[in-house]
């Protein structure tokens, strides 16, 4: 088995991570936002109004009309919110608790063909889980992969435990564990943290087990690809899903069905009953938190749904979870100056990476909002190199992006990377830039160029 120790990272600790509890959620709302799929044109083919039932195509890509997402619920399509140019941003629906659903014929996984098993995820809007190395982007349905990778690791800041998540969900695993081994001649590759025994994902059949220990962000799959078979920019492609859509797909395969299972750790600091929540894909904030309590007036903190560096804020009344995430943190809003911030005092109890920062001995911080800085000139310093697991330059990436070098970008390794794995880059830079939007630029400069 394969074992790997990143010792390169930051592991940012806060208080309020969520306990091993399940509570219900009753959200009322759902919404499915086209651009939590990065680099995907949307082509709705509902409208307000119309009725729909789980599972049922909402809209599907514009580039690739095979490519469909589904309604989480039955109900109606309560509205449809668009930007610039007409831009669609959310589809929502208002679930109307009937659980109506679409029933999929499906083939017997030991029998079916690869294309019967596509076809088949295809239709069903199962195939929006699967997204591709390089780029990050959702997987064409052309091509066969590689490896297909998975992890259940997790040690971002008030990580979830998928072990709790998915303990009564071990058959639908394994059986989506089989359907996406006939995807790919290579290998499924599952990685679990290291020297956890208890763990049932080790007891699966079809799969490669490999162990991850380390700081964060170890648990992204970019710096596991690159230790077991790194992708090469001619051509090769590996897939990557989330462990609970690879429980996704193994109901649809169970029970003809689309299931649209979402868990939700609500923590932070200030909930005082930090908890995971069942829900499903695009619940609304206000439904998942109606279980959970809090010790302060919750117009003073910020929902962000996924963890504190990779997230996006969303609305305590109108949000919605992006489709990917499994966590709602919950911090306090930065509204406070605190006079000469930035010197290393004992009194400074902002986090930092920084040894020359006191505020490294806590072992809970209380974070918040605040930038505590601007942006500013663009310096080496080493603090980005000694945080990031890759073995590749990563100011002359983030450089070459902002000057639009292609060559550069492809010799500093912007196949490897997705814009998530730099999250720990905004956090320790003192030029206080935004290195995932940079590397997102670039990534989308690639797929326009290079494709």
């Amino acid at each position: 088995m394969n074992s790997f120790h990143f010792k390169k990272g930051y592991n940012l600790k806060i208080k309020g991570s969520a306990n091993k509890v399940l509570l219900p959620s009753s959200s009322s709302t759902y919404a499915i936002c086209p651009d939590d799929f990065f680099a995907l044109t949307p082509k709705l083919v509902v409208k307000e109004g119309d009725k729909v039932k789980v599972g049922q195509t909402i809209f599907y890509n514009k580039q690739d009309e095979r490519i469909k997402f589904a309604s989480p619920v039955s109900g109606s399509i309560t509205s449809i919110l668009r930007g610039e140019k007409r831009k669609v941003l959310k589809i929502v629906i208002t679930d109307d608790g009937k659980n109506t659903a679409i029933d999929n014929e499906l083939p017997n996984v030991s029998k079916a063909s690869v294309e019967d098993i596509k076809k088949s995820i295809l239709d069903s809007g199962c195939w929006g889980f699967i997204k591709q190395r390089p780029y990050g982007i959702i997987a064409s349905p052309d091509d066969t992969p590689k490896a297909i990778y998975i992890s259940t690791y997790s040690n971002s800041p008030l990580n979830v435990d998928f072990d709790f998540i998915l303990k009564k969900n071990q058959q639908e695993f394994q059986k989506g564990i089989d359907v996406l081994s006939k995807l790919t001649k290579g290998k499924v590759y599952l990685g679990v943290e290291k020297n956890f025994k208890s763990s049932y994902f080790r007891d699966l059949d079809n799969v490669e087990i490999y162990e991850v220990k380390g700081l964060y962000p170890s648990e992204n799959l970019s710096f596991h690809i690159e230790k077991i078979s790194p992708i090469n920019k001619d051509s090769e492609k590996v897939w990557t899903i989330n462990p609970e859509d690879v429980v996704n797909i193994g109901h649809l395969f169970t029970t003809g069905k689309y299931i649209a299972q979402r868990t939700v750790a609500v923590a932070g600091p200030n909930v005082k009953n930090p908890s995971y929540c069942t829900a499903k894909i695009g619940a609304d904030v206000k439904g998942i938190i109606e279980s959970i309590s809090f010790d302060c007036d919750t117009s003073t903190l910020r929902f962000i749904s996924g963890n504190v560096y990779t997230g996006n804020k969303v609305c305590r009344e109108e949000g919605h979870v992006n489709f990917y995430h499994n966590t709602l943190t919950v911090i306090p809003e930065g509204n406070d100056y605190r006079l000469l911030g930035w010197l290393p005092f004992v009194g400074n109890k902002i986090p930092s990476a920084s040894r020359l920062s006191l505020a490294k001995l806590l072992t809970k911080k209380t974070i918040n909002t605040n930038l505590n800085g601007e942006e500013r000139a663009l310096v080496v310093t080493g603090e980005m190199e000694k945080v990031f697991p890759m073995n590749i330059y990563v100011m002359q990436l983030i450089k070459a992006c902002l000057s639009n070098d292609i060559d550069k970008m492809e010799e500093l390794g912007i196949y490897e990377v997705v814009p998530e794995d730099f999250g720990i880059i905004d956090f320790v830079n003192t030029s206080k830039i935004e290195a995932q939007e940079i590397i997102k630029q670039g990534i989308e400069l690639m797929i326009k160029e290079v494709g």
